[in-house]
């Protein structure tokens, strides 16, 4: 597990670019820049390489690895420190790209995040927008095609927590009104794509896929208050690092 999310701190790195500033309490004529937003180009490499690690190729486990990983034996019962499993007393090998996806979203699309995005774009055009961070993120997970592999079911995974991150941003209490709206006609547009590109998905799995993602952000809509996302486990533990005392 630390070996496969060794990533995760970089990830909250490169994300404090997306919408971020550089800052220093400057005093009266002392010559500092108070504020200096992140370029937009900086802004821009960052959600390319944040959603770059979310790839299949890069999420998933060389097949000689899940070949020698077996249930825990008797008596080491499941702890923190361990992947979720949804595969009962098998390793389950979609659950660290489920992590992963997590831990990216969780940063990504945090709802001060957004609100700066659609701040910073209002004042500086040439700066990335909420709209554009949220057409990147769809075309990099719904968007991509996926076969009926491996490959195709990280694909899947990393999708199905999007959306369920992307519901939850429209929902979040402390996510501003425009931030909202962007996210649900976001949302809306794709449940239209899902429901138009389903029957034409060449495999099965991408079909079902498809229509359940529409399905989902209809329900979303129709009931908000009663809706109740898929559940997505929390990743294993990161900072800090040690022992409770």
């Amino acid at each position: 597990m630390p070996i496969y999310l060794l990533h995760r701190y970089q990830l909250e790195a490169a994300a404090k670019s997306v919408a971020g500033t550089s800052y220093t309490y400057a005093l009266r004529g002392d010559g500092q820049v108070p504020l200096t937003p992140v370029p937009p180009q900086e802004q821009r490499r960052a959600i390319t390489a944040l959603l770059g690690a979310l790839s299949p190729a890069t999420l998933q486990l060389p097949e000689a690895l899940l070949n020698i990983i077996p249930p825990r034996p008797a008596g080491f019962p499941r702890h923190r420190e361990l992947f979720a499993n949804h595969t009962a007393e098998n390793f389950d090998a979609l659950a660290p790209a489920e992590a992963a996806a997590d831990l990216t979203f969780n940063v990504l699309l945090d709802p001060g995040r957004a609100a700066r995005l659609v701040e910073q774009h209002a004042r500086h055009a040439d700066m990335p927008g909420l709209e554009e961070l949220l057409a990147r993120t769809l075309d990099a997970t719904w968007r991509q095609p996926a076969g009926a592999d491996y490959a195709g079911e990280i694909q899947r995974t990393v999708d199905a927590v999007a959306l369920t991150r992307l519901c939850a941003l429209a929902a979040n209490p402390d996510a501003t009104a425009q931030v909202k709206a962007v996210t649900m006609a976001e949302l809306a547009a794709l449940r239209d794509w899902l429901a138009a590109s389903a029957p034409q998905a060449a495999a099965p799995a991408q079909q079902a896929h498809y229509a359940y993602g529409a399905r989902l952000i209809t329900q979303f809509f129709e009931h908000p208050k009663e809706f109740a996302p898929p559940r997505v486990p929390p990743p294993p533990p990161g900072q800090p690092i040690g022992r409770d005392f």
